[in-house]
């Protein structure tokens, strides 16, 4: 046993343990989360009117005296197993505010909808994949005496590629800042395409929510050169929302127009500081809006719901662009395992969040994420249903909903998080014979003929 790794030796002890069954089952119930929650306490359900005991749980006579639950955790580097049961949750809330379903009726899909991609503007020139990177016929270097020019062809995993030819023609300033304003930037354009909607129609813009309104879930993405970019879908519905029709002039045409209209001409502001100045921000040059058919023609709905629910689960660590954890000092930055472009990010980010000016921006909390502060998926109010409201049809699926006409009386508190190494094993092995689970299942249903798609797995 001694000359047995420590993994090994502690999955052994585990094995070996009375309760080692029933702390089986826990780990199994929470999917072989990778950093399960471990709580301790009671419920006891009563009858309304009564007053008589009819179910009670207590952590007492569980292994260790406590109750293991999932992380929850959406990053996939963190936690691949809640990081899947998220994605597939959202899956489901952007495909209900496409098709209908999950209390959203089915005529949403013939409503003016869009899929859009709003993108951040140039900071400088970078490494590209595909064709020749960058070719120039007559060479020529920047102000530092580097190449402006790059004639390779570089393959999509080169590493190359996103990192500028110059860091000290880079505008790190700029691109940090903009990161710090994207949701402003965000907001702005989401008030802007209404104005220009009521505006293309006549009407008073502070009547627009009389005859209209707009719907959206949208998801942020980190691209290559670490900056971010953004998906949505862009829904016009009747003043009550996904249970009313909107006007004969809300078309998918006068929608997509109001985007790129919007898009073009929008700008935020960034407060004047005496070391940077006053900056302009807006979105990048590239505006894609594609419409989203009923009759299947253009981008199919669930490829759609798809592609977004895949970007959730990804965290900066997992693209390259910053790290999963925070950084508390300067150190930290100097440590961490990224590109020398990102680790500039991050130090600029540190810079600019010690001055006044930017206090509000909190850069140096948010250096990790390269200044970006938004999450990474929201939704409007009436786009579609919510995250809670999925993990309690999921529970009331399992069994675990509350009966009618009780008390639920709950005491419970926090006895810590993760596993032993040993232990962390035999989760990761669970992980995977449930993940090889689902793959059969869904290689069997596609073979019977079923719908298969990818997210709707998870």
């Amino acid at each position: 046993m001694r000359q047995l790794p420590e993994t090994d030796r502690d999955a052994i002890r585990i094995a070996q343990e009375p309760q080692y069954t029933r702390w089986l089952e826990q780990i199994t119930a929470t999917g072989g989360c990778a950093h399960p929650v471990h709580l301790s306490g009671s419920t006891t359900t009563l009858d309304a009117e009564t007053g008589e005991i009819l179910h009670h749980y207590d952590t007492h006579d569980e292994p260790g005296e406590r109750l293991s639950v999932r992380c929850r955790n959406r990053r996939a580097t963190v936690c691949a197993p809640c990081s899947r049961l998220h994605a597939g949750d959202t899956f489901h809330l952007v495909r209900a505010g496409l098709i209908g379903g999950k209390n959203v009726p089915a005529t949403v899909r013939h409503r003016p909808r869009l899929f859009i991609t709003l993108t951040a503007p140039s900071f400088g020139a970078v490494h590209r994949a595909g064709e020749l990177c960058r070719p120039r016929r007559d060479g020529g270097r920047c102000q530092h005496g580097r190449p402006i020019s790059c004639g390779a062809a570089h393959d999509a995993t080169d590493l190359l590629v996103g990192q500028p030819l110059c860091p000290d023609c880079y505008d790190y300033t700029a691109h940090v800042l903009w990161h710090a304003n994207a949701g402003k930037l965000w907001d702005r354009f989401v008030i802007g395409v209404r104005r220009h909607l009521a505006s293309s129609v006549d009407l008073v813009q502070s009547r627009f929510p009389e005859h209209a309104r707009l719907s959206f879930a949208r998801v942020a993405e980190y691209q290559r050169r670490a900056a971010v970019h953004v998906h949505a879908v862009v829904r016009l519905d009747g003043p009550a929302g996904p249970d009313d029709e909107p006007p004969a002039w809300g078309t998918a045409d006068r929608l997509s127009d109001a985007v790129r209209a919007t898009a073009r001409r929008l700008l935020v502001r960034t407060p004047h500081s005496p070391a940077v100045g006053e900056l302009a921000l807006r979105w990048g040059v590239q505006v894609d809006a594609r419409p989203l058919r009923a009759d299947g023609a253009g981008l199919d709905d669930d490829a759609v719901a798809a592609y977004v629910a895949k970007y959730v689960t990804k965290g900066a660590g997992d693209t390259g662009a910053g790290t999963d954890h925070r950084v508390s000092t300067w150190d930290d930055i100097d440590m961490a395992p990224v590109s020398e472009h990102v680790r500039t990010l991050m130090r600029t980010c540190w810079r600019l969040g010690g001055l006044p000016e930017y206090a509000p921006l909190r850069l140096r909390t948010w250096a990790h994420t390269l200044g970006y502060r938004g999450h990474i998926l929201t939704k409007s109010r009436a786009y579609s249903t919510t995250y809670a409201a999925l993990r309690a049809e999921r529970a009331h699926h399992v069994g675990h909903s509350d009966i009618p006409s009780t008390v639920t009386d709950a005491h419970w508190r926090y006895v810590g998080s993760g596993h032993t190494p040993g232990a962390a094993l035999i989760a990761a092995g669970i992980a995977e014979d449930l993940a090889e689970s689902r793959r059969i299942g869904a290689d069997a249903r596609q073979e019977g003929g079923g719908a298969n798609y990818p997210s709707a797995r998870t």
